[in-house]
């Protein structure tokens, strides 16, 4: 056990040592993680339509995977979160690598709905939570305080990346092959490249290393945080505030930001569920409805890059307001499809989803560590995230059921818009600006005070 753990301890050394600043490490390796690991739960809109031919359930029935599967992420979220207080990241997101991939694999066999909630829902959409946005926003803000809407951003990005390789291959996977020969070839990559990038190179903050947020080398105690270069606290009875689950669940702040994030997420998975299916009913070939989900997270790339950097300089509401409108013109557009089915359209719709509304993800991370960062912000992280994840596991049921009831997806697309207009509203009642600003606001206020 000592050898283990002087050798543990020579590695992190070495790394410390490395010419590159290492969160820029850590941002490269969430880039490819989520470029694989969260194409492999949005593939889910991609074998919607084959699972639903193959077996003729009902829309509700089947979309019903991702609810169930959305529900125990958020069901184990407050546990993850305790776990990364006390456990390094990289053995978590390994772990959740191996679920998936079981998952992707025991999905082959199924023959049943409950099989396929089993696995393409507990162990693929739930049990996968780690390698998403919502595990990684655990630890990544940790590594930055300057630059992190923009390092978050760069990192999530890799979704967008991932999904324009990934989904055409695993589209003409499910028309030659079969639905079950892309759920291998998922499951294959994930274990080839995921779990051991993570395994042997992932760290969940600077202090691992002997490092503070943004780099700054330190020498005596790696938990103090970095002295800024400017000061970004606005309240500080709130700042000083050593914030545990409880304080914070009893602040309006908490539950304005969890009303946001869910709702968000209902309008964000909803129609990423939904999107490939109602596409292809109303007259666009599967190969292009594939390409539209995989140019949408290739949309995201410049707008999750782009819009994180911006939050750094304006502020997280801003963004956050831009995205969920995003959101809001794209299920315009997808009702404005319906009727005319102009290449314009499309694009439009693409646009909107992924170049706005998909920055979402580089602010859904770092507002919650604006506003409760501390040693306790894994377990504070967790509850937000079960509470966000209900409302991303209600959007593609509850839509599906509409349907299903109404014969139309009109009635499920007015209710996302009006979601996405209440999350923005909720969002600046949360208000983090009023708390601590970011970098650029606080720059800004340094040069004020300075004439």
């Amino acid at each position: 056990m000592s050898v283990e753990i002087r050798s543990i301890s020579s590695f992190n050394q070495f790394l410390a040592r490395s010419p590159v600043y290492y969160g820029w490490v850590v941002v490269a390796i969430v880039f490819v993680t989520m470029g694989i690991g969260v194409n492999a739960r949005t593939a889910f809109s991609l074998l919607y339509p084959a699972i639903i031919n193959e077996f003729q359930w009902d829309r509700a029935t089947t979309a019903a995977t991702f609810t169930v599967g959305f529900v125990f992420a958020g069901a184990i979220s407050p546990l993850l979160g305790r776990l990364m207080d006390k456990f390094d990241s990289r053995y978590l997101i390994s772990l959740s690598a191996v679920c998936v991939s079981l998952g992707m694999v025991l999905s082959t066999y199924a023959y049943a709905a409950w099989h396929i909630y089993l696995t393409l829902g507990l162990l693929v959409i739930g049990a996968g939570v780690m390698m998403t946005y919502v595990g990684h926003a655990m630890f990544l803000p940790t590594w930055f305080e300057k630059h992190r809407g923009l390092a978050v951003g760069l990192a999530f990005s890799g979704v967008g990346v991932g999904s324009i390789v990934l989904m055409p291959v695993i589209q003409g996977m499910i028309l030659q092959e079969g639905w079950r020969y892309a759920c291998w070839f998922i499951a294959i990559i994930i274990l080839l490249i995921v779990l051991p990038l993570n395994l042997v190179f992932q760290r969940k903050s600077p202090a691992a290393l002997g490092l503070l947020p943004d780099g700054a080398s330190v020498s005596t105690d790696a938990s103090q945080p970095v002295s800024s270069a400017y000061d970004t606290v606005v309240d500080e009875n709130w700042a000083a505030t050593d914030w545990s689950l409880r304080k914070a669940a009893k602040t309006a702040e908490f539950w304005w930001i969890s009303l946001a994030a869910s709702c968000a997420l209902y309008v964000w998975y909803a129609v990423q569920v939904h999107q490939t299916k109602y596409l292809i009913e109303i007259g666009i070939s599967e190969i292009e409805a594939s390409f539209a989900l995989g140019f949408v997270g290739f949309a995201g790339v410049a707008g999750q890059i782009y819009l994180g950097h911006l939050s750094d300089r304006i502020g997280r509401e801003w963004v956050w307001t831009i995205a969920v409108a995003g959101f809001a013109a794209c299920y315009g557009f997808l009702l404005l499809l319906e009727s005319w089915q102009h290449s314009f359209l499309l694009y439009a719709m693409v646009v909107a989803q992924g170049g706005l509304g998909y920055a979402m993800a580089a602010v859904f991370g770092a507002m919650p560590a604006d506003l409760f960062q501390g040693r306790k912000y894994g377990e504070i992280f967790g509850v937000f995230s079960m509470l966000s994840l209900i409302g991303g596991g209600i959007g593609p049921w509850l839509t599906g059921y509409l349907y299903d009831v109404t014969g139309s997806y009109q009635t499920g697309f007015l209710l996302a818009i009006g979601l996405s207009i209440l999350s923005g509203i909720a969002v600046w009642l949360a208000a983090p600006r009023k708390k601590r600003l970011v970098a650029g606001q606080a720059e800004k206020r340094r040069l004020q005070l300075k004439k």
